[in-house]
């Protein structure tokens, strides 16, 4: 295993095994599913830790193996985290909002990221300083929009060989676009969900921040233990 030890009972206190509103599911999550309380689905965490654990798996074999890992998750709670961890590993993030194209038109996204590249050499160079004041705040506030949608992934050097996310249902896009690429997808799928999808779903609360900031948590230390492995291959 991916050496990575998933807790039954932090996954319980971090309130992992709340699905959404009965009336508002996928009855193809029912097998994950214990039972419901108060009009709310109730995750069976019993399949949950191992279907985790499998995902980590596959993760750790794929940093291993040199894959490239994109992490999305662009919701509220759950952003900084992103972030945070995309930063820490050095991978590629998207906190902000899925472009689309990230995966299915990568050409094309690469045209913003070179021209973000160029206009943040161009300021460290002095290149801009010709141009007026009010020229300058416009192509600072240009930098400053790029960087936003596009600092996460400025490193991705073509179509990434994985794709994790988190809220599947409000990432449907990106899952699309992982789909049609054949991009494996690992992905957090609340009671709501389409699991079809999802080459590796997470069935679990794809809302509770305790819950997806422990999964983040495992996340980063699969990755760090599978490229400590791969230093100390290389």
């Amino acid at each position: 295993m991916a050496n990575v030890k998933v807790s039954l009972e932090d996954l319980l206190n971090s309130g992992a095994h709340f699905g959404h509103q009965t009336k508002r599911w996928n009855p193809k999550m029912e097998e994950y599913l214990y039972g419901s309380d108060n009009g709310v689905h109730v995750f069976d965490l019993t399949k949950t830790k191992p279907m985790l654990e499998e995902a980590l798996e596959f993760l750790s074999k794929s940093v291993k193996e040199g894959k490239t890992i994109l992490l999305l998750g662009t919701k509220k709670q759950i952003k900084d985290k992103v972030a945070e961890v995309g930063e820490a590993l050095g991978i590629a993030y998207v906190n902000e909002r899925w472009l689309g194209g990230t995966i299915s038109n990568f050409n094309q996204m690469q045209n913003s990221l070179r021209k973000m590249t160029e206009m943040t050499e161009n300021v460290a160079s002095g290149f801009y300083n010709k141009y007026t004041k009010k020229e300058r705040l416009l192509i600072d506030r240009e930098i400053t929009r790029l960087e936003r949608f596009f600092g996460g992934i400025k490193n991705l050097k073509g179509v990434p060989d994985v794709l994790f996310v988190i809220d599947t249902k409000r990432e449907a896009g990106a899952v699309h676009e992982a789909n049609t690429k054949k991009v494996p997808v690992i992905g957090i799928v609340d009671s709501n969900s389409d699991p079809d999808m999802i080459d590796y779903p997470i069935p679990m609360n794809d809302d509770a921040s305790k819950a997806l900031e422990y999964v983040l948590d495992l996340f980063k230390s699969t990755v760090e233990k599978a490229k400590g492995k791969n230093a100390k291959e290389n």
